[in-house]
């Protein structure tokens, strides 16, 4: 075994180079103005697919290292709890609207995604893994694996789908001349989950507290509703 294919097998080897590439795309970020073009998770992402592509390293060698950050995403997403606590006022008052917001939204997508999927001929495993590509990453694989999607395509989605709504939709509310910061942060969570939050978090904490509560109301309606789309759809 040469010296590169011991590195590449060693889960460590990955895990540095997970964090060397965000943190090269935080510099990327700043050196941007804060684009939501070039998003660090946008950015780190495209440094790590090309690295893998050039180095031929498949995706389950490198999740070996990758898996040590991926298991933060839980504590991470509860850990948002803490500004929507500073919310309880508003919530308490817009609790329906809130969740009916996320309601139409979950079901939305899931249907769109199916619907387009079909439309394209695709697979009953690309279908699958589209049907979750708007929520957030430990439910969507989650979900992948339940119902025999396709683990990796569903991980390029979820975060094809992140950056792309990230970035278009804060410029789409202020077309349609909605600038409540609340608003703006529940929209963001439901159509970009963990990256929309982020990018919430980057413009204030109320944006941020219901973008949150958005990607995790967006991920449960979504784990209730997809077997019930499934089964209209013959999958199960």
């Amino acid at each position: 075994m040469t010296m590169f294919s011991h590195l590449a097998s060693l889960p460590a080897t990955w895990l540095l180079a997970t964090l060397a590439a965000y943190r090269l795309a935080l510099a990327v970020h700043r050196r941007s103005g804060g684009s939501a073009w070039l998003h660090p998770v946008a950015v780190a992402t495209l440094i790590l697919v090309t690295l893998l592509l050039l180095t031929g390293v498949d995706y389950a060698t490198y999740f070996e290292g990758g898996r040590y950050i991926h298991v933060l995403l839980g504590p991470a997403t509860v850990a948002l709890a803490v500004p929507l606590y500073h919310q309880l006022a508003r919530l308490r008052r817009d609790w329906v609207a809130l969740l009916a917001g996320a309601l139409i939204g979950s079901a939305a997508a899931v249907v769109i995604a199916m619907l387009s999927a079909g439309w394209l001929e695709a697979s009953r495993e690309t279908i699958l893994s589209m049907s979750v590509k708007s929520v957030t990453m430990p439910i969507a694989l989650g979900l992948t694996e339940t119902f025999g999607g396709v683990v990796s395509l569903t991980s390029a989605l979820v975060m094809l789908t992140g950056i792309l709504g990230g970035a278009l939709t804060q410029p789409l509310l202020a077309l349609l001349h909605i600038r409540e910061a609340h608003i703006n942060g529940f929209t963001l969570g439901v159509v970009a989950h963990g990256i929309g939050t982020a990018r919430a978090l980057q413009e204030s904490q109320e944006m941020g507290a219901f973008a949150g509560l958005a990607m995790g109301l967006a991920g449960l309606l979504t784990a209730v509703l997809l077997p019930l789309c499934l089964r209209l759809a013959g999958f199960i």
